[in-house]
This record gives structure tokens, sequence and C-alpha cells, in this order.
């Protein structure tokens, strides 16, 4: 297939899995990135870089007119729900501003198809602590408020246009390419299991448990944990939807079951063979007891199905990678 692909972001974690697996699969690609989260070097298969901000509309512009896409995956984001707080206008204007800037670009250059990065913070707290594409979208911070408005964005656009798109909802990503060639390395990243890693590997004085009185079953938090080589992956899967005569729709990506926070520690500990200090502290506001996903829909739409999907195999990959980054 000659036709090549924009990656908004792909320098990025989540981008930059599934930008490698485009180009193992033949696919052509090219990445826009700012650099502002992402790393230059995350690129391993020599994909060509356009070093801009989204917001540059000429820049865009420019790549749109140069390379003539028809599809474009889009993964830039302002990502730290608690700071959404505190900088609202941060995420309005990265996240939905700059969406909608993109939007305006793909219609004004006939762009066919679009999969946007989504989360299943537009869900809030969902009933029964697990959520499917049918629940209510009732997000309680303005980094899910952001992501949900951009949906919205996407299903009036694509009614408009034309467009056809996938909103793909990630549940907790985590892990790293099985070979430790990229993963997670945002300096102040707060996701569990890369804490947990620093923590084993010295580079943090000990690990919080927020929170020990929840309603589940050791009173820890519990989440969908998925493989980032399983939800890069979703992204193909995806694409050969819409490909395939898919219609637009908005998918989970999870395995559909949860981890508590001590069973993530636990895995941690026997993976790394380290018993790091663990420091049991109050609640954070906003943190739902359960958070998990329905995940039927993606498999029946696209075919999709997890090879990664075990917890220790998730562990295992992000403390290879964690022991690479701490080895440089």
């Amino acid at each position: 297939m000659s036709e090549t692909i924009l990656v908004i972001g792909g320098c990025g974690y989540i981008g930059s899995h599934v930008t490698r697996q485009l180009s193992e699969s033949g696919r052509k690609v090219v990445v826009y990135d700012n650099l502002s989260t992402g790393f230059r070097d995350a690129l391993i298969n020599g994909e060509e870089l356009i070093h801009a901000d989204l917001s540059d509309r000429d820049s865009l512009s420019a790549a749109f007119r140069q390379y003539g896409f028809t599809t474009v995956l889009h993964f830039a984001a302002s990502i730290v729900a608690p700071e959404s707080v505190s900088l609202p206008l941060k995420y309005y204007g990265n996240n939905t501003r700059n969406t909608l800037g993109l939007l305006e670009t793909c219609v004004q250059y006939g762009v066919k198809r679009f999969i946007f990065s989504s989360t299943a913070a537009v869900y809030g707290f969902p009933d029964g602590g697990t959520a499917s594409e049918e629940s209510p979208l009732a997000p309680i911070n303005p980094y899910g408020t952001s992501k949900l408005m951009s949906e919205w964005m996407l299903r009036d656009t694509s009614a408009a246009h034309g467009m056809q798109y996938v909103a793909l909802r990630y549940f907790n990503v985590a892990g790293a390419d099985p070979l430790a060639r990229i993963g997670q390395r945002t300096p102040e990243a707060t996701h569990l299991i890369k804490v947990a890693c620093q923590a084993a590997l010295g580079m943090r004085d000990s690990i919080a448990i927020y929170g020990t009185d929840y309603p589940t079953p050791d009173g820890t938090g519990i989440r969908d944990y998925i493989h980032i080589e399983d939800l890069a992956a979703a992204h193909l899967s995806a694409l050969a939807y819409l490909e395939g005569g898919g219609t637009p729709t908005a998918m989970n990506v999870g395995y559909g079951r949860g981890s508590s926070v001590r069973e993530v520690l636990e895995v941690v500990k026997k993976v790394s063979g380290v018993d790091f200090r663990v420091v049991e502290t109050d609640r954070r506001p906003g943190d739902p007891a359960s958070l998990v996903a329905r995940a039927e829909k993606i498999a029946r739409l696209t075919g999709w199905q997890p090879k990664h999907a075990d917890l220790r195999t998730i562990v295992a990959d992000a403390w290879r990678w964690e022991s690479k980054l701490a080895g440089k």
C-alpha cells in the first residue's frame, strides 16, 4: 500500500509503539511531533519526523500538501489528570483546541480515516466500576472533558464531511516493547508499574498506596492494565476496520479484568527480586475504587485479540525497559 500515514505525536510513549508496528507491517509513516514529551530516537525504523507543534497550522498544512495524507492517527495531548485540574486551560488548549485545528486541516485536505487516542477518563466513575461504550459519559476532570469534547468534534465532523473515524478509549497502559527498544520515558511519569520499577531500582525511596479502604477485595484501587503492545495492535486493527468500510465508532481498549494496587506491587517485587518500601496513605481525590473495561466491542468489530494479557508479562517487559533506562 503506497499511502503515507500521518502519526501526530508519534515520538511519545504510545505513539512510538504504534508507529513501530505500522512500519513493521509495511506501512509508510510520517511522524509530526513537537518533542515536548516525545523523543526523536523513539523512531527506531527511520521514520521521517516533522518537528513542529500541532498549533502551527502553516507547518501542518505544508505537511498535508507535501504528502497528501488521507489517514491520520492522533496521539498528541497532555495526559496528567491531576494537573488538568490545576491547569485546565492548558488541557483545553493542547487537547481540544489543537484537535479542532487538526480536524479543520483534515477536512480541508480530504482526509478519509482518522484514529483518535481517547481515554477511559470520559466515563468518570462508572457504575459498578466497569465501563462499556454505552456507559454514561461523565468525566470528572478537564483531561477527560477535553478528550470527550474532541470525540464530539470528531463525531460531528464525520457526519458533516464523511470522514470515518475510530476513537479508542484506553484503560491503564503499561509495559514496554518486549525487546526493550522503546518504552515509557517521561521523567515525571505517574504510572504505577513504572514508579514501582523505579522503586525496585533504588531510584525512589518508597512507593505510596493511595487509599487502602476502598470497597475492593484488598482495599486498594483496581485498574484494567493493558500491555502497550496490545494497545498499539488495537490501532492497526482499528485502521483495518476503517479500510474495510467500518463506520465511525468509539471502542474501549482493555482486557476486561482488573488488578489491585497491592497485586501489582507484589508482581513487581517478584519480577525484580527486590522488596522495596511501600507506604500506605490517604486516598487521592478523583480516584475511583475500580475502573475496568468492557472490551467485547473491539473484538467483535475488528477481530483484535490481545497477545500479552498477563500482568507478569506486562511487569517483566516494563522491568526490562526500566532497568535499561537506569543503566544509561
